[in-house]
């Protein structure tokens, strides 16, 4: 779908348009996204295994 240079293309351009300095809050905030995302999507198949 998206090739290496593709992305990191993307990623310059949101550099820019959101500023450097907001950069390391969002990236933060995209991590505590990403942990939540994994451990409700663990939760869900453990829920599914294990039907009360």
């Amino acid at each position: 779908m998206f090739g290496l240079s593709e992305l990191a293309l993307v990623l310059v351009v949101v550099a820019v348009l959101v500023g450097i300095r907001k950069l390391p809050e969002l990236t933060r905030s995209a991590g505590r996204a990403a942990r939540i995302f994994k451990s409700e999507a663990k939760a869900l198949k453990e829920q599914d295994r294990d039907p009360a």
